[in-house]
């Protein structure tokens, strides 16, 4: 914007000494008094300007000109020749051999960040509503652009788009990150139905890398559904290779004995949490709520097929392509070989629909999950 204000200031300006300069030359031929007759004229009329105008505007040309013909008009007769006193001229032209003079001096502190990855900060955010500017940090070192996260901020800042408040730990988080090699933590959540039926979903999380199992759905978990559960996790931990030190439960009673023994005969403490405190298993309510803001609070939920469906699609995800901040923005597994189609992003709305962006780095391209809920970028190949 400022670069079409100079350039545009340049052209008037340009347009404007030519016609001074040939009417000065023209004033070489005319007499004496002609001039001065004309010249008493115009300072009548400039006096009669200012009585009207308390102030003139002058664009840039108008100011470059002035300043150059006050070097050839005696300092005593500014008064009369300008509706400007002398200091304004003169800081008019001072600015004008100041900018002819100066050559372009860039001051410390860190590069600017280009056009092309600020318009990749910017497309991240608009089109995943949900993100904070820590989540987008973590996609972007994922695609192999590594911005600090106050860059970032202030990146979307700039583009009128609000980044999210950083949230604090509690010790009991603290404590619980020095032992998570050894934690598995559990809970329910419920999701209710189009047709207003209740599900209850049954998970299991490693804390070291964050891992989710999603066991179970079930509209009545009874003490035998929950220990079958049990069981097809003790499998999946086994398989996995983790080895469970400890098991991280609230005091629900839909917990029966026969549950816990599943765990404490594979060689596991089970540790209940204090009651109403859900900080206590800070990591499992975590994952509940990115289940509902990012994926569940944005469908309607038909039936158990199709929310086992869903919770299997999105621990896909989670597991293996959603970047946490509580792993120094590390995705938990390594990608899978297979996953959805790959939209190619090219210049400018493609035939599907979908916002492009290109880089000298590869092209970038999109995986839609969920129908789209849910965006993953890789890198082609």
């Amino acid at each position: 914007m400022r670069g079409s204000r100079i350039r545009g200031g340049l052209w008037a300006f340009l347009y404007l000494a030519p016609g001074a300069l040939f009417g000065f030359i023209v004033l070489g031929f005319r007499s004496r008094r002609a001039k001065d007759a004309e010249l008493l004229a115009l300072r009548h009329e400039v006096a009669v300007l200012r009585r009207q105008v308390s102030r003139p505007t002058y664009r840039p040309a108008d100011r470059a000109l002035l300043a150059l013909l006050s070097r050839l008009i005696p300092r005593k007769s500014w008064w009369q020749a300008f509706c400007v006193t002398p200091d304004t001229l003169l800081a008019w032209h001072r600015h004008l051999v100041a900018r002819h003079r100066t050559y372009p001096n860039r001051g410390p502190g860190r590069s600017e960040v280009d056009e092309e990855t600020q318009a990749l900060v910017v497309r991240l955010a608009k089109e995943n509503r949900r993100w904070g500017y820590k989540r987008i940090q973590g996609e972007l070192l994922k695609l192999g652009v590594q911005l600090a996260a106050s860059t970032i901020s202030s990146i979307l800042a700039r583009h009128g788009i609000r980044p999210a408040p950083r949230r604090s730990s509690t010790s009991w988080r603290n404590f619980l990150k020095t032992q998570a090699s050894s934690i598995i933590a559990t809970d329910f959540f419920t999701v209710d139905t189009v047709f207003f039926e209740r599900l209850y979903v049954l998970f299991f999380m490693e804390l070291r890398r964050r891992r989710v199992w999603m066991t179970g759905v079930t509209d009545h978990p009874n003490g035998p559904w929950v220990t079958q559960q049990a069981r097809s996790a003790a499998m999946d931990l086994d398989d996995a290779r983790v080895a469970a030190k400890f098991l991280i439960r609230d005091r629900d009673a839909k917990y029966s004995h026969s549950f816990d023994k599943v765990f404490t005969g594979a060689g596991a403490k089970v540790v209940k949490t204090p009651t109403k405190a859900p900080n206590a298993n800070a990591f499992v309510e975590h994952f509940v709520r990115s289940v509902r803001k990012e994926c569940l609070d944005h469908l309607l939920i038909t039936g158990e097929r199709h929310l086992r469906r869903v919770l299997q699609v999105y621990a896909d995800h989670y597991d293996t392509a959603r970047p946490h901040q509580g792993l120094g923005q590390e995705i938990p597994t390594a990608p899978s070989a297979e996953g959805p189609r790959l939209l190619p992003l090219r210049g400018g709305k493609s035939a599907d629909g979908h916002g492009s962006h290109g880089s000298r780095r590869g092209k970038i391209c999109r995986r839609d999950r969920l129908g789209g809920l849910i965006h993953e970028y890789v890198r082609a190949a």
